[in-house]
């Protein structure tokens, strides 16, 4: 451990935080004392620094932290010796003006060479400045690089932050660091719970700070905080009940309070009427509450509210709670009951008037076309037709609806429950939920055939779409959200097994919009107008680029997956149309990585494409037997034909492992072949034919994958 290092602590007092950015806050804080005490070379402890943050204060804690720099050495490159000596050995006019601008004589420089020659160098040290004095820096540089995007002000004064601020502690060991910052003196004064504790905390030295915070009534360690927001709601759930505190709910409710208190409340049984989804919703988004369940998953009338404080009469804190979700709740019942007077079809003719993309007509003409692509695609995948058509038409329908007008969080459940009460089949009713899926990271697919056809359709619709308008991704810019779009349709149709070509679907889809909007995504002429379109290669050229854009997303998806991108592009250059078999192909190409003749026939693959391109002549279509040799090229001749019939059923079935493992066979009378037989032979006519047999072997692989594109050990 470093010599003379002391414990450092910042803390910075503020106004409430905003608590979703509170995290990120705490940590870019953190990170940003840090980098500053590397840059300036401060031994610390940084492996084992602290972040800390509640609702009123930002803080950070290093437990052990030199109390000055090392010495800083500095090394300035002067003139080459031909430039800064004369034809006498005289230093020149160059040489001393360099040594007077650094404070030198000439006979102080030193020497050093590069690849240029040997150099006068200025060499100098000077003693490091003290931690206590670089620290004020080090804070302003990571309060500067803090994210805030609206920064505010107070007062009448020119600094800025999150929210206004109110005491700033900095304490090397016991010693207090001086510092102005943001219209404050740093001192040891810190501030405990704004209700139980509202005078000052005197902290003695870093080390104390978080025990004194504590006994004020302040849990400044998030982690602690989140731990307590847990036990507390444990300690008060219902019997019966099980309270689901989600890790986000958790977090948010850690960063409103410094001292948590779970109260038990309850709401009238009649609100149960609700889809349990909205008062979910309601309880959790808007108002902060834990949800309880019943045993049979089913919601109760149970809720736990987590206050910022102790009450002498938790019954008033409980009263309040209760109090302030009833209106909202009673909102959702009217909404609710307002919506199934009208059936969910009805709001279709609305949805003409909805605008989805200028060039792309209104809400209704998407649904149109997905109602169509879904058909179409029911048809292929061998789901119910008529069913996935009757779910993509009411798809959109409870967009219109006042449940969702209000709570536009629940599109898709409110359709769900909407198209239940009017008698829809269950599969269509459930379709209008899934279809959304996935809904984000790490969930899973719709779960339904119908669901599933309609969540293709309607990615496919989009994506088609938005492309074609001229409107795709452009760096990290997104707006309609293609590229969750593309992930989600490529892992629909992989996780689903669902066979379908999805560079010809692309198309069929591109076919259903106006040339109107195929021509809005081609450059404007000179003159300011659009070219002539001719829809036939612009529908062609769409598909490939949304087939790649598709493919692209999936790099990242194997990724996670722990596949290599030497397999993934092994499958990619063949550009498979059907993902499903994409995938088939990718986890064959996987297993035969892992057998012992994989490395040896991916090298020889390598060495047969660059034969082919080497090649002038293509080689005749087939091999002339007459022309092969005796010997090895015989030999290998018969293995690929034995090999061709035996994989040819296995690949009409799909088995590309059995495939590629029936052709490691190959390995020997390959290898025996490169070393025995010269395949740029002068004689044309046996060239060619060797040219064809090595074309036939590449062949029984590219049934499978590129394999040479596979690492070589």
């Amino acid at each position: 451990m470093m010599e003379q290092t002391q414990p450092l602590l910042i803390e910075l007092g503020s106004e409430e935080l905003p608590p979703k950015a509170l995290d990120d806050l705490a940590a870019a804080f953190t990170r940003g004392v840090c980098e500053g005490m590397v840059r300036r070379g401060i031994g610390a402890d940084l492996a084992n620094a602290r972040t800390y943050a509640s609702p009123r204060r930002l803080a950070v804690y290093v437990p052990a932290v030199a109390a000055q720099q090392p010495a800083q050495t500095s090394e300035v490159l002067g003139p080459y010796l031909n430039i800064g000596l004369d034809a006498n050995g005289a230093p020149t006019a160059a040489l001393r003006g360099f040594a007077a601008k650094n404070g030198l004589a000439v006979d102080q420089l030193q020497r050093s060479s590069d690849a240029k020659g040997e150099r006068f160098v200025a060499r100098s040290e000077k003693p490091g400045q003290s931690t206590a004095k670089l620290v004020p820096e080090i804070l302003a540089e990571a309060l500067a690089a803090l994210p805030i995007p609206k920064p505010m002000r107070w007062g009448n004064h020119d600094y800025a932050f999150v929210r206004p601020v109110h005491w700033l502690v900095i304490l090397h060991g016991q010693d207090i660091i001086d510092a102005q910052l943001l219209g404050l003196t740093s001192g040891r004064s810190s501030r405990g719970h704004r209700f139980h504790h509202p005078q000052s905390v005197h902290i003695v030295d870093a080390d104390s700070w978080l025990d004194a915070l504590r006994a004020a009534k302040v849990l400044a360690d998030p982690a602690e905080r989140r731990a307590r927001v847990r036990a507390e709601v444990a300690r008060v759930a219902p019997p019966d009940t099980t309270p689901r505190l989600s890790p986000e709910l958790c977090d948010e409710i850690a960063n409103l309070t410094e001292w948590p208190v779970a109260i038990a409340c309850t709401f009238d049984r009649g609100f149960l009427a609700v889809p349990q989804e909205a008062l979910v919703m309601t309880m959790e988004a808007n108002q902060k509450f834990v949800p309880c369940f019943a045993a049979d998953g089913t919601l109760s009338e149970h809720f736990i509210g987590v206050a910022n404080i102790e009450s002498r009469d938790p019954g008033e804190i409980r009263k309040g709670y209760e109090r302030v979700i009833r209106p909202r709740f009673a909102d959702a019942k009217f909404f609710f009951e307002e919506d199934l007077k009208l059936p969910l079809a009805e709001h279709q003719q609305a949805l003409a008037r909805v605008t989805y993309q200028q060039a792309l007509g209104s809400v209704w003409d998407k649904v149109v076309r997905v109602a169509e692509l879904a058909r179409v695609i029911g048809n292929r995948v061998g789901v119910d037709a008529g069913l996935a058509t009757r779910a993509a038409a009411l798809s959109r329908c409870d967009l219109l609806t006042r449940m969702v007008g209000e709570f536009p969080e629940l599109q898709g459940v409110m359709g769900r429950h909407y198209a239940t009460a009017n008698g829809e089949n269950a599969a269509v009713a459930a379709a209008l939920d899934e279809f959304y899926a996935p809904r984000f990271a790490g969930d899973a697919i719709a779960q339904g055939g119908v669901a599933r056809v309609l969540a293709v359709a309607d990615r496919i619709d989009t994506l088609a779409g938005i492309f074609a308008v001229g409107q795709k991704p452009s760096g990290s810019k997104d707006p309609f959200a293609l590229r969750r779009a593309a992930l989600g349709l490529a892992r629909t149709l992989i996780e689903a097994g669902l066979a379908l070509d999805l560079r010809a679907q692309f198309e069929e889809a591109l076919a259903q919009l106006p040339d109107s909007a195929l021509a809005a995504g081609l450059p404007k002429g000179k003159d300011g107008k659009q070219p002539t379109l001719d829809p036939g290669p612009r529908r062609v050229q769409l598909g490939n680029e949304l087939y790649d854009f598709v493919i692209d997303r999936l790099r990242g998806y194997y990724a996670e997956q722990g596949i290599g991108v030497e397999a993934f592009d092994a499958v990619r250059a063949l550009a498979p149309p059907d993902l499903a078999d994409f995938d088939q192909r990718l986890r064959a190409v996987v297993g035969f990585a892992h057998l012992p003749e994989a490395s040896a026939l991916a090298a020889a693959n390598k060495r047969i494409g660059n034969l082919l391109r080497q090649a002038a002549e293509t080689g005749p279509r087939a091999v002339d037997p007459a022309l092969l040799e005796a010997g090895v090229e015989r030999e290998l001749a018969a293995a690929i034909d034995d090999a061709r019939a035996a994989v040819a059923p296995l690949a009409a079935q799909g088995d590309y492992l059995g495939v590629l493992k029936r052709l490691a066979s190959l390995r020997e009378p390959v290898d025996r072949y490169f070393e025995g037989v010269m395949v740029m032979c002068e004689d044309a006519r046996v060239r060619a034919n060797r040219i064809a047999l090595l074309e036939g072997l590449r062949g029984l692989f590219l049934r499978v994958a590129d394999i040479s594109l596979l690492p070589v050990a």
